[in-house]
Parts: structure tokens; sequence; C-alpha cells
């Protein structure tokens, strides 16, 4: 089989490090957070928002970790368990003494039993699935690209790049039955028309994307969608739009919330 994607064009380097670049390039991130309101992305940008990690964005980091990275990078970046109670033979709960102790010992994030349990369920989840398998059998994880895109220093982390298949992103979801409502209102596919769209101007092939979406309950199903090719060119421009927006604002310096004007509701 051909190799669609040389592996080589993507730089390695710690999630800490891309963040950090994040005031030099433009993101996925800044660019839906823009198209949301501009006034937050300004926001953002100037360090005005102070942003703290949810326990929705910790699992959902773990679980990357551990089904993208696998196990001993996992448990490297994570501390997973707790201290055992000895007259008992159990964990200790989170909001406990014991557990707190512990927890401030430690120089990385904090998965109690419970949530690296779950985490496991997802791993299980996402390999029960035929395709979601196939498309993580071979890659890298957490690649890096930077190029100028539109005339902004851009930068892009892909979850997993198959080097025959192309773009795999993972999301954790709460309901696989309404996944693609859910894809559209925090706009993954104009996320992944950016990725792609930067992919292209490194390797000069517009490749496949696709998304794995787990269930983060019972029974943890686990969907693979392809984004189709009207899809991406739509959000393409959609995108491209936008970043011509965020350079007049930043030529002009204004930052609207998009609320500004009157609205009349109607809820006939």
């Amino acid at each position: 089989m051909s190799h669609l994607i040389d592996l080589n064009v993507l730089i390695r380097e710690p999630a800490e490090e891309y963040h950090a670049k994040a005031s030099e390039n433009l993101s996925s991130h800044q660019l839906l957070d823009f198209m949301r309101c501009p006034y937050l992305y300004f926001k953002k940008r100037n360090g005005l928002i102070r942003e703290s990690e949810s326990n929705a964005y910790l699992i959902g980091r773990a679980a990357h970790c551990r089904i993208l990275e696998g196990r001993d990078v996992y448990e490297s970046e994570f501390a997973v368990g707790g201290p055992i109670n000895p007259s008992t033979g159990k964990p200790y709960g989170p909001t406990t003494k014991k557990f707190l102790e512990w927890q401030e010992e430690q120089s990385k994030p904090v998965l109690p039993f419970d949530k690296a349990e779950l985490i496991e369920n997802l791993a299980s989840g996402v390999l029960s699935n035929d395709k979601a398998r196939e498309l993580l059998s071979e890659g890298r994880a957490e690649g890096v690209i930077r190029v100028e895109y539109q005339g902004f220093p851009s930068q892009i982390r892909i979850d997993w790049t198959n080097p025959h298949e192309g773009i795999v992103d993972l999301k954790t979801c709460d309901d696989l039955t309404y996944f693609e409502h859910d894809a559209r209102r925090f706009g993954y596919h104009h996320q992944l028309a950016f990725y792609r769209a930067i992919m292209d101007r490194r390797i000069g092939e517009m490749v496949p994307v696709y998304i794995i979406a787990v269930e983060k309950k019972e029974p943890f199903r686990c969907g693979t969608w392809m984004l189709t090719s009207e899809t991406l060119e739509s959000a393409q421009r959609e995108i491209d739009a936008a970043i011509e927006r965020l350079r007049t604002a930043r030529d002009r310096q204004h930052w609207p919330t998009g609320f500004e004007e009157l609205r009349y509701l109607t809820l006939i």
C-alpha cells in the first residue's frame, strides 16, 4: 500500500511546547473562538481570561493519551489510582484526607480509580469498532505541523495521522446518538477543514479526514465518521472568510461580540 503522508513531515514536541507557541501561531481553537465571538478571541489571545482545566477536559486529555499514545506514556503523564485503605482493602475516597494528601504529593494530574476505570472503558470502546481499530493500527499520535496559511503563521496538532488514510481526530462524547448534532454545534467540521488545509500546505495534497467518537458512559459505543468532500470544502470556505474577518478586526483593533444590534425575538 502506498503512503499518502510521509510521517516525517510531522514535528514531535511536548504538548506544553506546542501550547506555548500559540501566541505566535493561529490554531483551530483560536479560529473557532473568533468565529463564535471576536471579543472572546481577543480576550483569550491577550490573557484576559484564565482558563481552568475542567473535569471533562481532563478525562478527554487522559483518554487521548491512553488510546493514542499507549499505556506506558499514559501512566508516565498521569497519577492513576490512589492510596488503599489497609483495613478495608478498598481505595480511599477522593474527598478523604488520605487521598487529598496523596494527591498533593503527585507532580502530575491525578485520575482516581473511578476515572481510571472510565479511561480503560473508553479505550475498550474504541477497540470494539473495526474501522477505528484499523485507522489506529498504523501512524503517529500528536504530530505537529506549522506553515503560513492565508498570511497567518499557523499550527495544528493532529490526534492521529495514518500514512495511508489521512487525518484522524478522536472525540469523547456523552451520547453517540447525538454526535452528528454535536459535531456541527462545536464546529468540528471547521476544525478539521483547518487541519486539512494546513496539511495541504505542507504536503501539497488534500487528504481524507476521519472522526472517531466514543461515549463516556455504558455501553461505551464507538463510531467512525469520514467527513465528506462537500462538508470539508464548505467548511474551508467558511474558515477562509473568517480569517479575512480576523485580518480586518486585527488591523482595525475592533473586536465585536456579534450582539451589538437590536434583535427581534419571535417564538411562534
